[in-house]
């Protein structure tokens, strides 16, 4: 089947990402399946992440289909990309719709993208997993993917300005798929997944050959690490505040519907 979109952008990005001097350093490639469905696993650190991962797929030839949050979708034009690129919605009032179609698509022989954190992890380490990618798998019958990056916070980050100076040095590993055992747990598959993809990350940072730009640039390092990021803690404060601020976001829009003041 052509791929009238998706290819064309993932040029486009390739040639991006060259002008600015970003410097991929991927490994495992090898494990990406250059055939079949499979649910590949992402770390979540920056808002750039999923064309990061659908970049480390192409020398596989192969297209990840991500699923992303239905509101990217309801933009232009943004939305005319991500439906081009067969990209699946996740309306949050209606999950069961986008998992439906999450398992459809690998059992079709689509790779489909997933943030088993749902959301970019302000500390930089792992956060809490869902248990989304672990059950699409399980019911498909496919492998779970794990894939980590490093570096891609520096660009793009939730509460930070984006970052386009020349030299960012990008790493993402690939981790060695594994197939769920038929009518095994998604939490124990997760726990699993997570577990992986921890050591997937502790290479990463281990070979990430990206330095400070100066003494104070430490704000992408983990606590753990030396750097000054927030400590997961203290991120989970931060998300908690966010996602009230956001649920008070739309209650006014609600109100101001109903009082017909919008």
């Amino acid at each position: 089947m052509a791929e009238l979109v998706y290819r064309p952008v993932v040029a486009v990005a390739k040639a991006a990402f060259r002008a600015l001097g970003i410097r991929f350093d991927i490994t495992g490639i090898e494990n990406i399946p250059t055939t079949g469905g499979a649910v590949m696993a992402i770390n979540h650190i920056g808002y750039l992440d999923f064309t990061f991962a659908g970049i480390a797929a192409a020398p596989a030839n192969r297209l990840v289909r991500f699923m992303a949050k239905k509101e990217v979708f309801d933009k232009q034009p943004a939305g005319f990309l991500m439906r081009g690129m067969k990209h699946i919605p996740v309306d949050r009032g209606a999950g069961l719709d986008s998992y439906r179609a999450a398992v459809e698509a690998v059992q079709a022989g689509e790779i489909v993208g997933v943030f088993p954190e749902a959301t970019i992890s302000q500390s930089f380490e792992l956060k809490h997993f869902k248990t989304g990618a672990a059950r699409i798998a399980i019911e498909a019958g496919v492998p779970l993917l794990p894939l980590v990056l490093w570096g891609s916070q520096r660009i793009m980050t939730k509460g930070r300005p984006r970052d386009l100076r020349r030299g960012t040095h990008l790493r993402i590993v690939v981790g060695v798929p594994f197939t769920p055992e038929p009518g095994a747990k998604p939490v124990q598959v997760t726990t699993e997944l997570k577990t992986r993809m921890q050591a997937l990350l502790e290479t990463a940072r281990s070979t990430y050959a990206g330095r400070q730009r100066d003494a104070g640039d430490t704000w992408w390092i983990p606590r753990a690490l030396g750097g000054t990021a927030p400590t997961p803690e203290e991120a989970a404060v931060r998300d908690a505040e966010e996602q009230a601020a956001r649920a008070a976001r739309r209650a006014a829009r609600q109100d101001e519907k109903a009082t017909g003041t919008d």
